[in-house]
């Protein structure tokens, strides 16, 4: 969704002619692969950049909740279809995949969820790493 939202904005202004002027605050960040991001490793936290809760968060199913952006990490909670979750930050993984840092709001456990298990492809606000 972030991504499709920055290159249609792209796409309207270079077809428009415009050049489009914003606050530094509302310039979309750069794409982690454009920073050189790293994953989160297995016991990593995500700091609370986003703060937005998302009803019923899952897209599909369950949503396992880890303790890195690696199925290799620790399943520290699921996330169920009618879970809402406070959303962090997100950053990628070493499988190329996005991940979002969330609370589960009824369980209260914190992990890390796969953006494409997640409606609107989980936070916005980008971890930092």
């Amino acid at each position: 969704m972030r991504k499709t939202l920055v290159m249609t904005a792209v796409a309207a202004s270079v077809l428009s002619g415009i050049t489009l002027a914003a606050p530094a605050s509302a310039v979309p960040k750069a794409p982690p692969s454009e920073v050189g991001a790293m994953h989160a490793s297995c016991g990593t936290i995500g700091p609370n950049r986003d703060n937005r809760v998302d009803a019923d968060a899952p897209s599909g199913g369950a949503a396992n909740q880890r303790s890195g952006t690696s199925t290799n990490c620790t399943i520290l909670g699921v996330l169920q279809p009618t879970d809402d979750a406070l959303y962090f930050c997100w950053t990628e993984g070493n499988d190329g995949y996005t991940w979002t840092y969330l609370r589960n709001q009824r369980t209260g456990v914190r992990g890390w969820v796969r953006d494409n298990l997640l409606d609107g492809y989980g936070s916005d606000d980008y971890c930092g790493f």
